[in-house]
């Protein structure tokens, strides 16, 4: 190696230190592709190589602190990953590393006195040798793009420059696929965490309520941001409960910072006020007094007590889809008068209505998720019906005489078979049923 002055300095073997750079190893890992075997996109680049330079063997490398593996190696009829690989002392391919990406090539490798001397030259029949460095994304010396001719060869400057850009071209494959990797695993992290704070606003398992079958669901919208759909069921004081449900519109973390202060700020105000009209008024307030960013809520509250021949209730819906209830002989009602949107203006208009469940009676809350699921948008211009308030009341007419869990997931099931699995938006369903009486009581 004599005439070559490596920027970092030498290991103990002689060797570039540069090679051992843990920044440096850690991009070549992060490749995936050591120990992997041929591809075409690299095939064809090397095959390029060896054919503008005329030189019958070409290599894409990929370099550690060890060794240099052969990604491809047009010429080298080696087929086992084992095989596709020598040690780092025996390859070129250590000069670009430690020259910090510098290019290299000798016209005769034999006489030359930095290969001359190389342990590879006369095994390897290199007559000349030349090669480009692949960069990783922050600079680092990943391997090389060489040719290696049986004689030696005079470069001339076109081919030194189409081997620089093939070298360029492999980088960027690398790059991107490196790029695209940790994207998904990015994106694999955002989408645990975001369901994580998906979750923390809906409760882990609803309380029991004497004297009620109780049971929810939610199906979250395909795409992975956290959106403002939320439920909740829980003791306000006394023999008084409250069922809730509420919707923000908007995705990421703004819409979740109001559906926090939406469940929080209902819980609170549910202990102190039975009117939910009065309670949606101060959510409101609240909502405007954070200055939400412009973000309105819509939702549907209840409280209610459980008596002698069912539940007493009253219920209040702001911008929200009305309840449903389906009553013991197979009807279905509607329940609520739609009253305004939260978070937009501070006056408000909202009534209370009053509800009563008899055995074999269910309430049944959702969101807006639920009537307007449709198809996945596969074919440009296709059809894609809502599935529709109508649907959604003879989906739960369907499950006249099933308890709690098994309405829920009925409609859910009715639900994804129209959408053929795919969900444009989350869908929140509350189910509350009063049991039949037994026979004779």
């Amino acid at each position: 190696m004599q005439g070559v002055a490596f920027r970092g300095g030498l290991r103990a073997d002689g060797l570039p230190a540069a090679l051992n750079d843990p920044r440096r190893l850690a991009a070549v890992a992060a490749t995936g592709l050591l120990d992997t075997g041929p591809e075409p996109e690299f095939e064809d680049l090397a095959a390029l190589a060896g054919a503008v330079t005329g030189c019958s063997r070409a290599f894409i490398t990929l370099v550690d602190e060890r060794r240099s593996f052969w990604k491809s190696c047009v010429g080298v009829d080696i087929t086992e990953i084992a095989g596709r690989q020598n040690p780092v002392r025996e390859s070129f391919c250590y000069f670009l590393v430690g020259l910090d990406g510098e290019p290299f090539a000798v016209e005769d490798a034999a006489t030359d006195p930095r290969t001359r001397d190389h342990p590879s030259v006369q095994p390897m029949k290199i007559g000349a040798w030349a090669g480009y460095p692949i960069l990783g994304p922050g600079g680092e010396v990943l391997g090389s793009m060489c040719v290696i001719d049986d004689r030696p060869h005079a470069w001339r400057p076109t081919e030194l420059a189409t081997l620089a850009t093939l070298a360029r071209a492999v980088g960027n494959e690398i790059n991107l696929r490196t790029s695209l990797e940790t994207a998904r695993t990015a994106l694999a992290a955002t989408t645990d965490l975001v369901r994580s704070l998906q979750d923390s606003f809906l409760p882990p398992v609803l309380p029991t309520v004497s004297g009620l079958d109780a049971a929810a669901s939610y199906t979250p919208a395909d795409g992975g941001m956290v959106v403002g759909d939320f439920y909740d069921l829980f003791q306000a004081r006394g023999p008084w409960w409250c069922a809730t449900m509420g919707d923000v519109c908007g995705k990421g973390p703004e819409a979740a910072k109001v559906t926090a202060l939406a469940r929080y700020t209902l819980r609170a105000q549910a202990t102190q006020h039975l009117s939910p009209a009065v309670v949606l008024d101060h959510l409101n307030s609240a909502l405007l007094d954070q200055r939400t960013d412009g973000r309105f809520l819509t939702a549907v509250h209840a409280t209610f007590r459980t008596t002698a021949t069912g539940v007493s209730g009253r219920l209040c819906t702001a911008g929200h889809p009305p309840a449903l209830i389906l009553r013991a002989d197979g009807r279905v009602q509607e329940s609520g008068r739609r009253g305004s949107l939260l978070g937009v203006l501070p006056d408000v208009h909202l009534t209370d209505v009053r509800f009563r469940l008899a055995p074999g009676d269910t309430l049944l809350l959702y969101t807006d998720g639920a009537t307007e699921a449709r198809p996945r948008p596969i074919v440009p211009g296709a059809p894609r019906p809502l599935f529709g308030e109508e649907n959604l009341a003879a989906a739960l007419a369907a499950c006249h005489g099933m308890d709690a869990p098994s309405v829920v997931q009925r409609i859910g099931r009715v639900l994804d078979d129209h959408s053929g699995g795919w969900a444009s938006d989350d869908t929140a369903l509350l189910a509350l049923r009063v049991p039949p009486r037994a026979a004779g009581l």
